[in-house]
């Protein structure tokens, strides 16, 4: 992980391999951004031409680098795009910074140390700054050989090892708490990162819950694990029922969070599909290649409880984890078959690739009754919410108008990118089975909103409840953008941590 330093020293003086800078997009060119001040002055004012003559604009995430000036003891300047300069003189917004550290935290592989010289104008820009370094030097290099000699020299691109934040100040102690939390949020995430990344065969229900179970030993979080033992012995249908065709067995973990000042009760929920085939209902080639990170809704849930605990906020928090590996095989569950769920409710599955809404139900019912003041099930549940929304950003369905506002305000003010989904009564007929309580498919149109229909008729009554489905932003195969890296994303954990400090802090309901 990238060491993080504040540092009020000017940027000439500092020992580093690169010295990092804003550019906003101005009208008339490109516009040199505050913090860069001491650099533009050794340019001698003239930075914003020299960048414009080299094609910069100001853009967002463009990068353009040029030698550092006479007497500066960093060879090279890097010019990071933050977008459109503000109006009326305001400053550059959280996630605009957060973006512009990301990229050039992950342009600066291979680097040692770089200094950071973007617009600070308070804490929160600490914050975002630090959060974007961290996320944006990440890599996943665990199943690559090490390269030797002359290759190592090539391609040995390590992340970014040391990044100095200039402007931020090391005595200020908001500052100092900016960059505590934005370290503890980041590497908790970067965490759930690492879990959807690992293949499979590494990373089944029992390895799953072992990390789980480790991790809360360092972290004080009181944590329990039911095998398929008592997974039968409980009556948790679903999740058997989904587990049944594979070697490894699924396993319910039970985390829990709890701050001597509590006042609030919140539950999260995590799908946790470590491979997801289809089961009996077999995926179509081309869909399994990514199916490692059908687990990224329990890796948000771990990673959120983690965070809250490092933190130590003022809140309760049950962490749910409900995981499985979905198999086609002789033991498999049939399109066909009914389960008894936890609740008691029989569920006809028609689709063994709707799997998840099934581990989920369980894991929502047993959360339930616990009697939380609010419960979020995060999930990569549907392709339908890909097609709604695209691959940037996770849809919100909810039992109560106001918490569903609460979370899409939560995840806009952290930077991610969601929207609210309806929940249309008219589409809940389409599950009505002549067998069982209630089916695991209905309509095709409208997919990810019967799934939340489904899902809430596992939710105790009077509990607040909401479901994120992040199908879409969950795994990226595109290129890296950002502060977001190629593969596993960690979408939904900077939401789950801002709910948590809303809820700690009594401005939640």
């Amino acid at each position: 992980m990238t060491a993080l330093t504040l540092s009020t020293a000017a940027a000439p003086g500092l020992r580093a391999d690169a010295i990092v800078i804003g550019v906003a997009k101005g009208g008339k060119g490109p516009v040199v951004a505050p913090g860069a001040e001491t650099v533009d002055q050794a340019y001698d004012g003239r930075l914003a031409a020299v960048l414009e003559t080299l094609g910069a604009s100001g853009a967002e995430g463009e990068v353009t680098k040029l030698p550092a000036p006479a007497g500066f003891k960093a060879p090279v300047v890097v010019a990071v795009g933050l977008g459109a300069e503000p109006e009326d003189d305001g400053a550059h917004g959280a996630e605009t910074l957060r973006r512009a550290a990301g990229v050039a935290a992950r342009t600066l592989a291979g680097a040692k140390k770089a200094a950071f010289a973007l617009p600070v104008d308070g804490a929160g820009a600490v914050g975002a700054i630090a959060e974007g370094v961290l996320l944006g030097a990440y890599s996943f290099d665990t199943y690559k050989q090490a390269p030797q000699g002359a290759a190592a020299k090539k391609n040995g691109r390590a992340p970014l090892g040391e990044a100095v934040l200039l402007g931020g100040r090391p005595r200020d102690a908001a500052h100092k708490a900016a960059l505590e939390r934005a370290t503890s949020v980041a590497e908790e995430l970067n965490r759930a990162r690492d879990l959807i990344n690992t293949p499979p065969n590494d990373l089944d229900p029992a390895a799953f819950a072992a990390i789980a179970e480790e991790a809360a030993k360092q972290h004080g979080i009181t944590v329990q694990v039911l095998d398929p033992a008592a997974l039968r012995k409980g009556g948790y249908g679903g999740i058997l029922g989904v587990g049944a065709g594979s070697a490894a067995g699924p396993r319910l973990v039970k985390l829990s969070y709890r701050h001597p000042e509590a006042a609030k009760h919140l539950a999260f929920v995590g799908k946790g599909i470590t491979y997801d085939s289809g089961g009996i209902s077999l995926k179509p080639a081309g869909h399994n290649e990514t199916m490692k990170c059908d687990m990224s809704g329990a890796a948000a849930v771990f990673a959120a409880v983690v965070a809250a605990a490092r933190l130590g906020l003022a809140v309760q928090i049950t962490g749910w984890l409900a995981l499985a590996e979905n198999m086609p095989s002789g033991s498999a569950t049939r399109p066909g078959d009914v389960l008894r769920m936890y609740s008691g409710k029989t569920v006809e599955v028609l689709n063994t690739d709707a799997e998840g809404r099934l581990v989920l139900a369980d894991a929502l019912w047993a959360a339930s009754e616990e009697k939380p003041d609010a419960i979020v099930d995060v999930a990569t549940l549907t392709g339908a919410m890909v097609l709604a929304l695209g691959n940037r950003t996770f849809g919100v369905m909810a039992n109560d108008d106001a918490f569903r506002a609460a979370i899409t305000d939560a995840a806009e003010e952290v930077g991610e990118e969601s929207w609210p989904m309806p929940l249309p009564e008219h589409l809940r007929k389409g599950m009505d089975s002549p067998t069982a309580d209630i089916s695991n498919m209905g309509e095709r149109m409208g997919g990810g909103l019967v799934a939340g229909l489904f899902l809430r008729e596992f939710v105790g009554e009077g509990i607040t409840w909401a479901h994120l489905d992040i199908a879409g932003p969950a795994f990226n195969e595109a290129g890296p953008f950002g502060y977001t890296p190629k593969g596993g994303t960690g979408s939904a954990v900077r939401t789950l941590v801002r709910l948590a400090e809303l809820t700690a802090a009594g401005d939640l309901g």
